[in-house]
């Protein structure tokens, strides 16, 4: 039985002392245990959020990392740096990234690689535009997505991996895939993953949904068979994350 996860990514929000004050006011009230619980945070909260939620069992994640260990790479932080301070878990490949920041599944794939060998926890992100969507091209490239991600992954390391699908028309514009919707992506997924290594590690690894889930949606969104949980972007700023844990 998988373990419902959910992670929130607070991106390019809160100061450190903003961050600590929205990490206290979660912690006791999400520190149940039914559902593993992420705050993906942005570089400068993470040691000050890893000090406010130790000894509780909230994570903490890192929204991205550069795929070498280190050199002239001004800007970027790596894997080893993240490790040494006690983040377990990493973002990559998330939309805004691809788009803004022009990384390519390629790219991806040496991220989740680096990640993997430093002991972290990958959230390997795939999903759509809007036109791909009409095009009828969205099983298809999010199957191509998730190949090119977990190349040279070994199925033990794929098991405790995360895929986060997310539809980029639904994230932060208040839609939402329908409930099915989500379910047959997610589906095609884990299929793919069978495709490429077994029953098992497909049913071993872990699915999360993510655009614009929010505490009215996330319930039913969870209760489908393939989404293992949420990505939870707006929402994770606010009380309502306590809620779509929760669930």
């Amino acid at each position: 039985m998988r373990k419902t996860i959910v992670a929130g990514n607070w991106k390019m929000n809160k100061t450190p002392k903003e961050a600590v004050e929205l990490a206290n006011s979660l912690k006791d009230k999400v520190n149940g245990g039914a559902a593993d619980v992420v705050l993906c945070v942005p570089f400068v909260d993470l040691i000050p959020v890893l000090e406010a939620v130790k000894d509780t069992n909230i994570a903490v994640g890192a929204q991205n990392l550069h795929f070498e260990d280190s050199g002239a790479f001004t800007g970027e932080i790596s894997a080893k740096m993240l490790t040494e301070i006690g983040v377990k878990y990493v973002i990559i490949g998330h939309s805004e990234r691809r788009a803004y920041f022009a990384e390519t599944d390629e790219i991806v794939n040496k991220k989740t690689l680096k990640a993997i060998a430093a002991g972290l926890t990958p959230i390997i992100c795939v999903g759509e535009t809007l036109t791909q969507r009409e095009q009828g091209v969205t099983i298809e490239l999010v199957r191509l997505q998730t190949k090119i991600a977990l190349q040279g992954v070994s199925g033990g390391a794929a098991k405790s991996a995360v895929i986060a699908y997310e539809p980029i028309w639904a994230i932060g514009t208040g839609k939402t895939a329908t409930n099915q919707e989500a379910q047959d992506v997610c589906a095609a997924i884990r299929q793919v993953v069978k495709e490429i290594y077994d029953a098992a590690t497909a049913e071993a690894i872990r699915i999360q949904y993510g655009g614009s889930v929010n505490a009215g949606n996330a319930k039913d969104l969870f209760a489908m068979a393939d989404i293992d949980g949420g990505l939870v972007g707006g929402a994770s700023l606010k009380a309502e994350f306590e809620q779509i844990v929760n669930f």
